[in-house]
Order: C-alpha cells, then structure tokens, then sequence
C-alpha cells in the first residue's frame, strides 16, 4: 500500500472522528455514556449527593416489611413504647431539614421507590444543572403532598434508568420538609414530548414521575414514559 493510500485513509479517518464526536456530543449519547459511569442500575441513592441524608429506605414503612413481633409472641409483655424519633417513622430525623420554600437548585426532599430498592434525591428545578444532580421537580407545579399536580422528572440513563419497571399498583414515597407522602400509580401513559397534559393541574393529590421513552433508544428519545400516582397516605 503506498503512503499516498495511507494518508489518505487516515485523512478519511480523522474526519470520521470529528464528524462522530460532533453528533456525540450534541445527542443523548453523551449524556447516556455519563450516566452510565456514574451510576450503578441498582445502587442510585441520595446520599451519594447528599451525606448530610440520614433517611434511608429502611426507616419508612415498606410493602411487604415484615411486621413486628406482638406481644402474644413474647415470653414477658413488653413496656409501653416510647414515641418514635423522626427517623423511625418514616420522618426526617431532627438533624436533616430540607427547605420548605426551595430555590432552584435546592436539593429540596427524597423520592423512595420500594419496587427498585433506590432513594433519589429531588432537586428543585428541572433544567440540566438540576438533572445532573438527581430528580427534578418542576417548579410549575405544587409541593408533593399538596392538592393538585406535582411533577417530577429524570433522565432515563441516570436516576431513572429502571423506572420502566414501576407501573401500574406501584408505590413511591417523597419525604420533603412538610411529612412523608406515600403514592400510588393508577395511570402509565406514553406520551410525545410535546404533550402539556402532563403538568396540568388535577383535582387531587397527584404526584406525575416523567422521564424520556424508549428507554433503549439510542440519540433523543421521541416519547415520554408518564407515570401518575395518587396520594395514599402522609404523614
């Protein structure tokens, strides 16, 4: 092969490499490729954004926790319990507080998802600096655990690269300044992009969890993977 051929083939080469990281780094691909080095499918947690977090997924009350031993099991009848610390009812312990008015940007609560085993941490705002961070909660809407519609969104490839795994009978728990807020999803919808009725106000307590759809798609996902849930319990 003469150096002629070689040049010219690693000119060709060389362009291809320009042209790739171009299309790269202006898709989703770039943010796929982060996501997948920063997190692990089945160990998102807050307290890797957050230290000062002390609650964790065991200090709420889960489905299908074991239940705790009664009385008639015992050999002797135990004392009248104490009151609970926040922690071990599914409270934020003394120490933490999340801001009950946040700014964009604040990491404003967490969002407990018992069928995946993760707590996330929720970010107020849903631009890209919010998103990096972890789950954003669109500024437009309510508070969770307040009447009406608050929404709550992730990439695919980070936080929620599982949620296509959470449907219909499923839970989530959000823990913010004001309590616990335990959800149930009544509703799965695919949506396009564009769809506005996804933050629409409703009539209840309603907490709708957004990300981008398919989630194997290679490049900018087209659709939406909507999951709406209704408030089932606070505290």
């Amino acid at each position: 092969m003469s150096k002629k051929t070689i040049s010219w083939l690693m000119t060709i080469a060389a362009a291809g490499m320009i042209i790739f990281g171009i299309w790269f780094s202006g898709t989703q691909a770039a943010t796929f490729a982060k996501g997948y080095l920063l997190y692990k499918a089945d160990a998102v947690s807050a307290e890797d954004f957050a230290p000062k977090l002390q609650t964790t997924n065991a200090e709420v009350s889960l489905p299908g926790a074991e239940p705790a031993e009664s009385l008639e099991d015992s050999e002797e009848p135990e004392k009248p319990a104490e009151p609970a610390e926040p922690a071990e009812t599914g409270q934020l312990p003394k120490d933490i507080s999340y801001p009950s008015d946040p700014q964009i940007g604040d990491l404003m609560g967490e969002l407990i998802i018992p069928k995946l085993g993760a707590s996330l941490p929720i970010i107020h705002g849903t631009d890209e600096d919010e998103l990096e961070k972890g789950v954003g909660h669109y500024a437009g809407s309510v508070m969770p655990g307040q009447s009406d519609n608050s929404v709550l969104s992730g990439h695919r490839d980070t936080v929620f690269r599982e949620l296509g795994q959470v449907g219909k009978g499923d839970e989530f728990i959000v823990q913010t300044a004001d309590g616990t807020f335990t959800y149930r999803v009544r509703q799965v919808r695919i949506v396009d992009e564009d769809d506005r009725t996804v933050i629409v106000p409703k009539p209840r307590a309603t907490l709708t969890v957004s990300t981008c759809y398919p989630f194997d798609f290679v490049g900018y996902a087209p659709e939406r993977y909507i999951l709406v849930a209704d408030l089932v319990s606070s505290s």
